[in-house]
């Protein structure tokens, strides 16, 4: 059984920093994109940050230049550095990884963010 694991969330204050780490384990023969994503009540779950196996990344416009995704292959590990955090990105965050080429996806079950003075 193939599984996804986040963890890294907390509560910090406008301006901290935090760092997400997503761990995947099973059996696992190849992991292709990792990405990270965000939702908050009653609104829908939103890409923040992907990455590709190759390396190649895209975010999420309003976290350009403040979160920082990356991945260690060798652990099939994603992670998510976020620095300058606003109260707008407090949000239960979540991993996708396409594993054994199964194309529709496997996701954590998320943690939580939570930015607040």
């Amino acid at each position: 059984q193939v599984q996804l694991v986040e963890s890294g969330g907390g509560l910090v204050h406008p301006g901290g920093s935090l760092r997400l780490s997503c761990a995947a384990s099973g059996s696992i023969w190849r992991v292709d994109d990792m990405a990270w994503y965000r939702q908050t009540p009653g609104k829908q779950r939103e890409l923040v940050a992907a990455i590709t196996l190759g390396g190649s990344t895209n975010y999420l416009d309003s976290v350009k230049g403040r979160f920082t995704i990356s991945r260690d292959n060798a652990k099939n590990t994603v992670y998510l550095q976020m620095n300058s955090l606003k109260p707008e990105d407090t949000a239960v965050y979540y991993c996708k990884a396409i594993i054994n080429a199964r194309h529709t996806g496997t996701w954590g079950r998320g943690t939580q963010v939570t930015v607040s003075s």
